[in-house]
């Protein structure tokens, strides 16, 4: 999509939700995965799909990406089409745009050895690669900062998120 057909897209939906407030607040659709082994097949009512697996070390195939490497991959997406949008919206053409996530772990907390050690990331790192023909370096970080806040994945990450777990034994 161009530059403008970006913007005119985000103004009809802010035209929209500012008309109907009410249906800004949704349920996401599902995503449900079946494991075999540790081999996790991910699919979405609308056909969506992918394929996780675990690193040979810890009893995997190690035949896909891990699910930590989907959330690095969903945080570094979801950044780049935030800071994407955020550019049609001011009318900047980006010529270059790339975004890198990383994190540290530690795999005591995620194998149960140390239940101090979180299970999860100790800390994540974006690393933005941005341009703009005529556009200020001191622009380009603003649009960077105001996406950063708008992200829906990184706000998840960042944000501790209530989350419940039912548990169906069949």
């Amino acid at each position: 999509m161009a530059t403008e057909q970006i913007r005119q897209s985000i103004d009809q939906a802010v035209g929209f939700l500012t008309e109907n407030p009410e249906k800004a607040r949704y349920t996401d659709r599902p995503a449900t995965a079946a494991v075999d082994g540790l081999r996790a097949q991910v699919t979405g009512q609308h056909g969506e799909s992918l394929v996780s697996d675990m690193p040979r070390s810890v009893g995997g195939g190690g035949t896909a990406p891990t699910p930590g490497w989907f959330l690095r991959a969903a945080m570094a997406s979801c950044d780049a089409t935030v800071i994407a949008m955020r550019a049609a919206q001011e009318g900047i053409e980006l010529t270059t745009l790339e975004v890198t996530v990383t994190s540290e772990a530690d795999d005591h907390g995620f194998l149960g050895m140390d239940d101090s050690v979180p299970a999860g990331p100790l800390s994540a790192h974006v690393h933005v690669k941005i341009a703009a023909e005529g556009v200020t370096p001191e622009k380009l970080h603003e649009i960077v900062d105001w996406a950063e806040s708008h992200s829906p994945v990184s706000d998840a990450v960042r944000r501790a998120v209530p989350m419940t777990v039912v548990v169906e034994a069949v």
